[in-house]
This record gives C-alpha cells, structure tokens and sequence, in this order.
C-alpha cells in the first residue's frame, strides 16, 4: 500500500524557516520523481518544486525559487522542502506527490506565515 506522510508544517513569521518532510512507504523510492505542491484557500493548487530519482534534477515553481530547496534521503524513504525567507504568501497547505501508474497524495501540512 502506498503511503506519503508529510510533516513540518506551522506557524512561522515572515521571514522565517521551516524544513518540511515527506515519508514514502509502498514502492522502491528511489525510482520514483517526488513533487510538492501547495494550495491556499480559493486557489488552485500550485507546483513548488520537483526532483528526480537520484537526485540529479531539480526544478522550482517560479514563485519560490531563490528561496525554497528540495532534497531526498533514498535511505530514509524521505523527500525534503527547506523554506527560507517565508512570505506571507507562502501560507498553504503543502502536499508531497509521487507518480507510480497513478498519482499518490499525502495529507498536506498546515504552513502559515504570519506575524
């Protein structure tokens, strides 16, 4: 059974950090492209960033770029979002995706970026 379960997620005020997480359980990791998404109320939900299997591509939504990272640990099952210099725009919920025959969905974790 396929299973993301983020977590990190909170209050933060702007300016601030916060490292979300992913766990993946279900299929070999490793091959598998991690995403993550956010969705604000009344907005459709928005890429933020992706990587590859190894690791060796990454790309960015235009709007965190400079200020998100994305990383993995393939012996953890976990995919990472390191999110500096928060905006108030940034609130969302934050979701983590994996594309194996079909999309997986974790929960999402509650970011708010307020001060």
């Amino acid at each position: 059974q396929v299973q993301l379960v983020e977590s990190g997620g909170g209050l933060v005020q702007p300016g601030g950090s916060l490292r979300l997480s992913c766990v993946v359980s279900g299929f070999t990791f490793s091959n598998i492209p991690m995403y993550w998404y956010r969705q604000s109320p009344g907005k459709e939900r928005e890429f933020v960033a992706f990587i590859t299997g190894n690791g060796g591509s990454i790309n960015y939504g235009d709007s965190v770029k400079g200020r998100f990272s994305i990383s993995r640990d393939n012996a953890k099952n976990t995919v990472y979002l390191q999110m500096n210099s928060l905006k108030p725009e940034d609130t969302a919920v934050y979701y983590c995706k994996a594309i194996w025959v079909k999309d997986y969905w974790g929960q999402g974790t509650q970011v708010t970026v307020s001060s």
